[in-house]
C-alpha cells in the first residue's frame, strides 16, 4: 500500500518539478543579459507596423537579450507574462536607447511607454539655414537638403505669416532633442515655434507693425555675425541705426561673407577684397544705403534684443580692435574712426 502511495505522489510530484523548472528557466531566459557593469547599450528603432517576432529576434541579434523566443512567448502569450510579474506589452512606435542590463519585463515598459531616444543638437547663434541643415544631417535627424527645401516652403512660410522667401532669421538658435529620421517640415515648424516663444519676451517687439518686426528681424541677423561681446550687441545697433537714420549704408563685412558663401555658394573668404565690396547684390551693404532685402543668419536673444531697442549714441563707426577677444572701438566720426585703426595697426 505504502508503495503504491509513493508511487502516486510521484507521479503527482513529476508535472509541478517539470512546471517549476520551466518557470525558474523561462525566469532565467528573461532576466537581464549583463550586469550594469558590462552592459550593452544599442539605439532600437520600431517602426510603425513592426512585428514582436522580428523585434525579439533583433534585440537578440544585438545582444540585448538572452533569447529571442522566450521574448516573443512573453509578448505573445500573457500567461507567461503573468508568470514572471510583466505588464503587458503595448508596442509604440519610435527610437529606443536598450541595454542588455535591463529585463525582458523592463524592456516592456519601455516599449509600451513611448519613451523615444532622443538626440540633443545643439544650434549656435548665428547660423544660417544651410549651416543648421547639415548639422541636422550629421547628426542623424533629417537629410540637409529636406530641411533646406522645408525652409523655403512657401506654405510653412505663410502659415507664421513670415514675408520673406525662406525661414532664414527665423529658426531660433538652441538645443534641441530631436528623433532620428524626423520629417524636415516638422523639424523646421519646431524651431519657428520656439523663436515666436522667445521673441515675445521681448517688450519692444509686441508693439511693432509687421514691417519694423521684419526689419528688426534683419538687423538682429546682421548683428549677429558682427559681435563677439555681449555688452558691445547694444552699441553695433546703436551705429547700425544711426547710419540708417543718415541714410548711410552699414557697411557690414558679414553681409558680403553671406553673398559669397551663402548665395554664391564659395568657400569662406580669408579676407575682403574690394572688389568683392563692390558686388552688384542688394545683400551687399557697402553698395546700399538700406538694409538687406532678408536675415543672413539666425540670431539670438543678444541680438534680437538689441535690434528692437538699441541705446541712443552718437556713434557711425565701428572697428574691430582685439581679434583675440572680438572687442571693438566706437567712433562718432570718420576722423576718430580711421584714427582708431591706426592705432591698432601701431600695436601691433
Amino acid at each position: 500500500m505504502k508503495q503504491k502511495i509513493r508511487f502516486f505522489l510521484t507521479i503527482l510530484l513529476i508535472p509541478v518539478i517539470l512546471i517549476c523548472s520551466g518557470v525558474l528557466f523561462f525566469l532565467y531566459e528573461t532576466s537581464p543579459k549583463t550586469s550594469e557593469k558590462d552592459e550593452i547599450v544599442e539605439r532600437v528603432e520600431v517602426p510603425s507596423g513592426t512585428k514582436i517576432k522580428e523585434l525579439a529576434l533583433q534585440l537578440e541579434a544585438k545582444g540585448l537579450i538572452r533569447s529571442g523566443k522566450f521574448f516573443y512567448a512573453a509578448a505573445r502569450y500573457p500567461l507567461f507574462g503573468k508568470i514572471a510579474g510583466y505588464s503587458v506589452l503595448n508596442l509604440e512606435s519610435g527610437v529606443y536607447r536598450i541595454k542588455s542590463s535591463m529585463s525582458t519585463a523592463d524592456i516592456f515598459k519601455l516599449f509600451s511607454s513611448g519613451k523615444q531616444d532622443y538626440i540633443r543638437v545643439a544650434v549656435p547663434e548665428g547660423l544660417t539655414i544651410s549651416k543648421i541643415a547639415e548639422r541636422l544631417e550629421e547628426a542623424g535627424i533629417c537629410p540637409a537638403a529636406d530641411f533646406k527645401n522645408a525652409a523655403k516652403d512657401s506654405s510653412l512660410i505663410a502659415k507664421y505669416n513670415i514675408s520673406e522667401e525662406s525661414l532664414e532669421g527665423y529658426l531660433f538658435p538652441d538645443t534641441y532633442f530631436f528623433t532620428p529620421d524626423m520629417d524636415a517640415h516638422t523639424v523646421a515648424a519646431i524651431m519657428v515655434d520656439n523663436f515666436f516663444s522667445h521673441v515675445d519676451g521681448i517688450p519692444a517687439l509686441k508693439n511693432m507693425s509687421p514691417s519694423d518686426f521684419k526689419d528688426t528681424i534683419i538687423l538682429a541677423s546682421i548683428i549677429e555675425r558682427e559681435y563677439r561681446i555681449d555688452a558691445e550687441a547694444p552699441l553695433i545697433a546703436s551705429v547700425f541705426r544711426n547710419r540708417m537714420k543718415k541714410n548711410i549704408g552699414l557697411y557690414s563685412c558679414a553681409t558680403i561673407e553671406y553673398i559669397i558663401t551663402e548665395l554664391e555658394g564659395m568657400p569662406h573668404p580669408d579676407v575682403i577684397t574690394y572688389k568683392e565690396l563692390k558686388i552688384n547684390n542688394p545683400y551687399n551693404t557697402y553698395k546700399w544705403a538700406a538694409l538687406p532685402p532678408g536675415p543672413i543668419s539666425n540670431p539670438g536673444m543678444i541680438a534680437l534684443s538689441a535690434a528692437a531697442q538699441p541705446p541712443k549714441t552718437n556713434y557711425y563707426y565701428f572697428r574691430l580692435i582685439d581679434p583675440d577677444t572680438g572687442r571693438h572701438a566706437f567712433s562718432t566720426d570718420f576722423d576718430e574712426h580711421i584714427k582708431e585703426g591706426t592705432l591698432y595697426h601701431t600695436k601691433r
